[in-house]
């Protein structure tokens, strides 16, 4: 797993902990090698149903917003969803990829919200039961996402070889829970097998609370994974934000059309704009009228 996030961290231009020069990858198209660095942001959870894959797609056009080049990849190689998100039919997806029937730039899709896709395979449990070949292959084709500014990967939910893999690889993980108690339990698990199972870990690890009501209550429920964390695991683990229950969410997944989009100046989109801007370090600037319930919701006032 450590030999596969080190192929990973090279294809993007990303040096290892042990050796800061980025190493050279094949040349795709004479694209040569990557003049720029891409940022990785792998989104996992311990648990399905929290809303993972929704962040993921709303994160990118977030992002996608304020002008970068976003690829969205559906890392789920059993139950892959980011094309139903954006009510898309893919032709093709990493079945074909891994299978050397397609390459990775013949099945990028562009959307309609700026972003572009990589659509996920079924079939695949994990990356480890490739054989060499198909994971060398597999590994070669990633190169071209280089290309993009950002590489949000939505990975499977609970811990698997190719979700700790991408978690090895990226720059930053986010770890999406509810206040649940099973949803606090199992996103726990996967940060205390981060933790153990991940050797020279040097990524920063993120947590968001999804479906909260209050941002006392997302502060409540961040707090004690985080806590634990440091206790029990010595792993600092970074509080990212929360994510407002809001009806839009599963109106807008109804309608197979992102929150971000549809309801631009919902609470919900407001408040993943406000976790790309705690990303980016930057103030969220918001001229809508909002300003006052930003500073509300997260506790700014």
């Amino acid at each position: 797993m450590e030999d596969q996030a080190q192929a990973l961290r090279e294809m993007m231009g990303r040096a290892s902990p042990q050796d800061a020069r980025p190493l050279g990858a094949p040349d795709q198209g004479g694209m040569g090698n990557a003049a720029k660095k891409t940022r990785i942001i792998a989104v996992a959870s311990g648990k399905g149903g929290v809303g993972k894959t929704n962040l993921s797609v709303n994160l990118a056009i977030a992002y996608a917003q304020l002008g970068k080049k976003v690829i969205v990849m559906d890392a789920d190689l059993g139950l892959a969803n980011v094309n139903v998100m954006l009510n898309m039919i893919p032709k093709f997806n990493l079945y074909h990829v891994i299978r050397k029937q397609k390459t990775m730039r013949e099945i990028i899709l562009d959307t309609d919200y700026g972003i572009r896709i990589v659509a996920g395979a079924s079939g695949f449990s994990k990356i480890a039961n490739l054989s060499e070949e198909e994971r060398q292959n597999f590994i070669n084709e990633l190169y071209t996402l280089s290309e993009a500014d950002i590489v949000i990967i939505d990975t499977s939910a609970g811990v698997s070889a190719n979700v700790l893999s991408f978690v090895a690889a990226a720059d930053d993980a986010i770890i999406v829970t509810t206040p649940e108690p099973t949803a606090i339990t199992d996103a726990y698990g996967i940060i205390k097998i981060i933790a153990t199972e991940i050797e020279n870990l040097n990524i920063g690890l993120k947590l968001v609370v999804n479906r909260v009501h209050s941002v006392l209550e997302g502060r409540r429920v961040a707090e004690r994974i985080i806590n634990i964390s440091g206790q029990f695991l010595n792993l600092k683990v970074e509080y990212l934000g929360c994510i407002y229950d809001d009806p839009i969410v599963s109106q807008c997944v109804i309608r197979q059309k992102p929150f971000v989009i549809a309801e631009p100046k919902s609470k919900a989109a407001i408040s993943v704009q406000h976790l790309v801007s705690r990303m980016e370090k930057t103030e969220f600037s918001d001229d809508r009228g909002f300003g006052r319930f930003i500073k509300k919701f997260f506790g700014k006032d």
